[in-house]
């Protein structure tokens, strides 16, 4: 029964794969679950411990709110961000 419920919770996931732009990060691997909190996180390249850090702190979050709070943020003299370019990634699935 554990299994299959498990089985059942990784079909319910939403998965996100993300090609960024602007970023060192090229990539941004996110899972959701049923309930729109982002349960996992993973960015190809970028700056591995802050990024690492990130996907710590939002893992549990509600995936709005982290679109809020990530949103516009820059890089240097950059347009945008790792955390931007993941806010527009969890903006990709209402579109």
């Amino acid at each position: 029964i554990v299994i299959l419920f498990l089985t059942l919770a990784y079909y319910l996931m939403k998965t996100i794969n993300f090609t960024t732009k602007g970023t060192c990060c090229r990539q941004i691997l996110i899972e959701l679950d049923d309930a729109n909190r982002v349960m996992n996180v993973k960015f190809n390249g970028g700056c591995n411990g802050n990024l690492k850090g990130i996907a710590a702190l939002i893992t549990g979050m509600d995936a709005d709110e982290v679109r809020k709070r990530l949103a516009g943020i820059k890089c240097g003299m950059k347009e945008t961000s790792c955390p931007d370019q993941l806010a527009k990634a969890l903006e990709s699935l209402d579109d």
